[in-house]
């Protein structure tokens, strides 16, 4: 009995000394929280702007249409199909391409009806003749090998020779037909090269002259043949000789004519001596 009155005892002092203890104790002034600063907007980010296009362009008719004097030019290109072709090469051909290109001008000083008198193949034979398979640099025309070999095939002479000569900037074109300068520079890339020429460039094969044929050879001369005895005897102008006269006095006596026959005929001999 004694031992619970003195835990009980033991209970209410602690409990006082714990109440005290919480009223002595400072009490803690909560601190606000300092509000966030509001967000800033973020500016959306200006999108790069798209590089511009690349102005050179390596197909052929719009090189031309730049130059402004090629028009029968780019006809014959377009109607030929040698536009889209030359495009293709010049895009997949790893030597590039040269095009020698005649001014409207060159055209107009071909004979009326030229270009009228080809046959489609040969239009495109033509157009062919402008184009050699290898980009050629002004400086390099020096160093080519003659004839050059152009997309209208063989170098043989009479087919499509294309020979050229270089004395410092200048060039010269000669086919075997006609002879031809560069006249500038229209267009230069690493695939392809296009000069300007003052002549259409004419193929011997579609345009040289023909050789003249060999003349037949001379008949000989007939010969004379002279008259037989016989014809000069059948001749009226020609006069009995008197070997025959006697021989026909010969024959009259063998027939039987009789003496006075052989009489006659004596006489006719001596009359004709």
């Amino acid at each position: 009995m004694q031992a619970m009155r003195r835990l009980m005892h033991a209970l209410v002092v602690l409990a006082v000394a714990t109440t005290v203890s919480a009223q002595q104790a400072p009490t803690a002034t909560p601190t606000p929280a300092t509000p966030a600063a509001p967000a800033t907007p973020t500016t959306p980010a200006t999108p790069a702007a798209a590089a511009p296009a690349a102005t050179t362009t390596s197909n052929i008719t719009g090189v031309l249409a730049k130059g402004g004097q090629f028009n029968t030019f780019i006809r014959l290109l377009k109607s030929t199909g040698m536009a889209s072709q030359i495009d293709t090469q010049a895009t997949n051909n790893r030597n590039g391409l040269t095009v020698f290109a005649p001014t409207d001008n060159a055209f107009t000083s071909l004979p009326s009806g030229t270009l009228n008198s080809l046959s489609d193949q040969d239009k495109n034979a033509l157009v062919q003749y402008h184009v050699v398979s290898t980009a050629i640099p002004m400086s390099q025309f020096d160093t080519v090998s003659n004839p050059l070999r152009t997309q209208a095939g063989s170098t043989s002479p009479g087919e499509y020779p294309l020979n050229v000569t270089s004395e410092g900037q200048q060039v010269n074109i000669t086919t075997g037909v006609v002879n031809a300068t560069v006249s500038n520079t229209l267009y230069t890339s690493d695939n392809m090269v296009v000069y300007t020429v003052d002549k259409v460039l004419l193929p011997p094969k579609l345009f040289g002259k023909a050789e003249a044929p060999a003349p037949a050879p001379a008949l000989a001369p007939a010969k004379k043949k002279g008259k037989t005895p016989a014809s000069v005897a059948d001749s009226p102008e020609a006069e009995a000789s008197p070997d025959a006269t006697a021989s026909h006095a010969a024959a009259m006596v063998t027939g039987g004519g009789g003496a006075l026959a052989a009489a006659i005929a004596l006489a006719g001999v001596w009359w004709g001596l």
